[in-house]
């Protein structure tokens, strides 16, 4: 049996000096262990001494600058990934599986996938069903959680040496996006808890990360799981909807952040599952000392929003890898087992008070939505967070927004483009805008209000 103490206390020394190698920590050890067995130590013990593994062996002390942006803009879910699910696809259904008797059993599966969620019947993940939800789902997941964390970078909040808690990892899409997201250099003590069969699939393509992400599964429910911590990034991808008690499972992700760590959410960009995922947000920001740092921001202190909280963002479709593509094309109809949609609703919410932007309204300046019955007719000024990509089918462009009071949907109406008003097209999605002189209309036809952005109109994006 080696030594630990013995292992770690020479790497903490040496880490002030030089770079760790394990032959030289095993002359210092009790016994000269093999280097091999220093190694394995070192890297068990990599997080904790905040050690990054080189490609020579040896290590080094982790960089103490935070995560820096990597330009996230994914064109194709990458190959290793892909031939490592066609690996196991082939070990199961042979060379042709996407063909005949076991590819009209993998379409079959997709389909029931597709008809569950929509119908919000619960899903169980045997075998088939994991394979035929990382064939489906595994690209558009791993581009989306990329997105989410930008609004962590941009701030400076994601550090190179990262604990991280994924409840519901499921067949792995977030977990490889993340570990894409991240520089090569990030030290990263990745925890899994997924209790289905989904696991298998995960532990395949986690096979694929390189040294410094170092994945631990563990196979039980997250109702069950020992939420200890403390995570500086704790992960619920598109589980939320599949719990029982949702409220309570996030209730205790939170209480194992570390103080200045982030709890990430994301769910489906559909009507049900967007606006469950609201629903568990506001219920746990009502109940817990809990912050939305992005991207429903409220604006006006003690107030919350009582809308329908449907909100969702929309990036760059991902091409469909050839997986995808084979068990497409051989199905006779075009289209159906291809998903290169990249639609998704997501929450960050943070225990130490931190929002994406700082900034209030200012009840002397400001309108605010939940009083917004009275403002009808007027031209007004506000503060409203952008909560979507233009919704209009043809027409004036429509863009959902809100200041954490509203009680109805509010939407921006651009009904005349100028220079003055370009930034409620221009931002993205999440930006803080300051809308002056816009006319506030009732829309009875759709019961909601609309604000009317035209040429009298300022919009400006604020911090």
């Amino acid at each position: 049996m080696i030594d630990r103490e013995a292992v770690r206390s020479n790497a903490k020394y040496l880490r002030q000096v030089r770079p760790i190698d394990p032959d030289e920590i095993a002359d210092y050890v009790e016994g000269t262990p093999h280097p091999a067995v220093v190694r394995r130590v070192l890297r068990e013990e990599a997080y904790d001494l905040g050690l990054c593994e080189r490609d020579d062996g040896t290590f080094v002390p982790v960089g103490e600058e935070p995560v820096p942006d990597p330009g996230w803009k994914p064109e194709r879910f990458p190959e290793r990934y892909a031939a490592a699910l066609e690996d196991l696809l082939v070990e199961r259904d042979g060379a042709n599986w996407h063909r005949g008797e076991s590819g009209d059993r993998l379409r079959e599966v997709i389909r029931r996938l597709k008809a569950d969620y929509y119908e919000q019947n619960p899903v169980e993940y045997d075998a088939a069903v994991a394979l035929g939800y990382a064939v489906y789902h595994l690209p558009d997941y791993y581009a989306a959680v990329g997105y989410v964390l930008d609004d962590l970078v941009e701030r400076s909040l994601l550090p190179r040496r990262l604990r991280v808690l994924d409840v519901g990892a499921g067949v792995g899409g977030p977990a490889l996006g993340l570990h894409d997201y991240l520089p090569a250099d990030a030290v990263v003590d990745y925890h899994a808890v997924e209790p289905s069969a989904a696991a298998d699939v995960l532990d395949r393509l986690l096979d694929e990360t390189r040294r410094n992400f170092r994945p631990t599964i563990h196979r039980e429910r997250a109702e069950s799981f020992g939420f200890d911590g403390p995570y500086d990034l704790v992960v619920c991808a598109n589980v939320l909807s599949e719990l029982d008690d949702p409220v309570a499972v996030v209730e205790d992700c939170l209480g194992a952040l570390a103080d200045d760590g982030t709890l990430v959410a994301l769910a489906p960009a559909d009507l049900e599952t967007s606006t469950g995922l609201r629903r568990i947000e506001r219920t746990v920001v009502s109940d817990r000392d809990a912050t939305v740092y992005a991207p429903t921001l409220r604006l006006w202190p003690g107030m919350d929003p009582a809308d329908r909280g449907w909100s969702f963002d929309e990036r760059p479709r991902i091409e469909a890898p050839a997986i995808q593509r084979r068990l497409d094309d051989a199905g006779g109809e075009p289209g159906t087992f291809r998903n290169e949609t990249v639609k998704f609703s997501y929450t960050l919410l943070r225990t130490d008070g931190e929002r994406r932007v700082g900034v209030r309204a200012d009840p002397t300046r400001h309108a605010r939505m939940a009083d917004m019955e009275d403002y009808v007719t007027d031209r007004i000024d506000l503060l409203a967070v952008k909560l979507s990509r233009n919704l209009a089918d043809g027409g004036n462009p429509l863009y959902k927004v809100g200041d954490g009071s509203e009680r109805l949907e509010h939407y921006a109406v651009l009904t005349r483009a100028s220079g003055l008003n370009r930034a409620l097209g221009d931002a993205d999605y999440g930006a803080l805008l300051q809308f002056e002189n816009v006319l506030a209309l009732w829309n009875d036809d759709e019961g909601a209000y609309n604000l009317v952005v035209d040429d009298e109109a300022v919009v400006d994006v604020i911090g």
